[in-house]
């Protein structure tokens, strides 16, 4: 269900967090004839309370369901780099994941070189040709995409119907494609129910560091609150912290992004739009121990329940029954095709 909470399993995380192994790696787990993965991490790392946190949800229970030989490295700002994947290729693990959009070229091209292992990119971006073409991937790398801005749609639905000022904000973390998907569903959402509304936008920068700078984030969700916005939709990874920190302190509302970020300021969350990561990284793993590996680009969105809102016992009091209905007809007319949802920023289309 889209409501579904996406919960860390801190159990077996801790799995994971064995003794480091030198140069951001974290020991691996399992052994004998386990499927081995390694996992390269974006930037913000550990600890994210999103996007990497819920890639290591995944592995973890990988680890602990399938007995996977398991590692991780930090490649923090750098995971548009080959290093890192190109040492588990050497290493011949099973299966090498990157876990950034950054990670895609770089993956691509070590994909053709090492054509016994198998590679994966999450939130993969299309690798073009001198003409601009974009290529198909090779057949030993699985590039996973997720069309977040149908998850981002619910969250501008919701904002624009929560708001009381007219205005609402959106905190970006690199300005990138992947990133300006979540802004174009977002802004798409917002009008869809509040053509009036203004949608401010603003992106912490044009570099992986962009994802892990809690001070510029507090401070442009700061601005944008002060300026009248009283909700906030970010999509800005570890830089989040300072959204939720501005929000606190402000006491107005915010919508999380990845995972469940309620606790991040209890009360003041309104939902958190989620990618299932976690599961993707499992169903990755869960394949490769079966032989069952599969390359080529994979969509996943709302109908396959890669993406979703969280709406629990924690925030229901928070949204009123008419605001929860409303939502939930623009998730099923998603599901239908009944509606678009843009992946550059546009304005919505008419419809439910």
């Amino acid at each position: 269900m889209a409501a579904e909470r996406l919960r860390p399993l801190l159990l077996a995380l801790a799995t994971l967090s064995l003794a480091g192994c030198g140069g951001g790696e974290t020991a691996g787990t399992g052994a004998g004839d386990s499927v081995s993965v390694g996992l390269v991490l974006s930037s913000g790392g550990r600890g994210d309370r999103g996007f990497n946190d819920a890639a290591l949800t995944g592995l973890a229970a990988a680890a602990t369901e399938l007995g996977a030989d398991t590692a991780v490295t930090e490649a923090v700002g750098g995971e548009g780099k080959p290093d890192d994947l190109r040492k588990y290729a050497e290493a011949k693990r099973d299966l090498v994941v990157g876990v950034s959009f950054m990670a895609s070229a770089p993956a691509f091209e070590l994909a053709k070189e090492y054509p016994s292992v198998h590679f994966a990119v999450l939130d993969y971006s299309p690798v073009a040709d001198a003409q601009g073409r974009a290529q198909p991937p090779p057949a030993n790398l699985a590039g996973i995409t997720y069309r977040s801005e149908e998850g981002a749609f619910l969250a501008g639905a919701l904002a624009g119907l929560m708001t009381r000022s007219g205005r609402v904000g959106f905190v970006g973390g690199m300005d990138a494609p992947v990133i300006r998907q979540f802004e174009a569903g977002y802004t798409a959402g917002v009008l869809r129910v509040c053509p009036d509304c203004r949608v401010d936008v603003e992106f912490a920068g044009s570099t992986p560091a962009a994802f892990n700078d809690p001070a510029r984030g507090y401070a442009l969700a700061a601005g944008q609150y002060a300026a009248g916005a009283d909700v906030i939709f970010h999509a800005s990874g570890g830089t989040g912290a300072g959204v939720f920190r501005a929000a606190r302190e402000s006491g107005k509302w915010v919508i999380g992004v990845d995972v469940d970020q309620w606790d991040q300021a209890p009360g003041r969350v309104l939902t958190s739009i989620t990618k299932n990561l976690g599961v993707s990284v499992r169903g990755l793993v869960g394949q490769e121990a079966r032989g069952a590996f599969q390359g080529g680009v994979v969509s996943q969105g709302l109908a396959e329940d890669a993406v979703g809102w969280i709406y629990d016992e924690r925030n229901r009091p928070l949204i009123p029954a008419a605001v929860y209905a409303r939502v939930e007809t623009l998730r099923q007319a998603v599901i239908a095709g009944l509606i678009q949802v843009p992946r550059v920023p546009e304005s919505a289309t008419a419809g439910p």
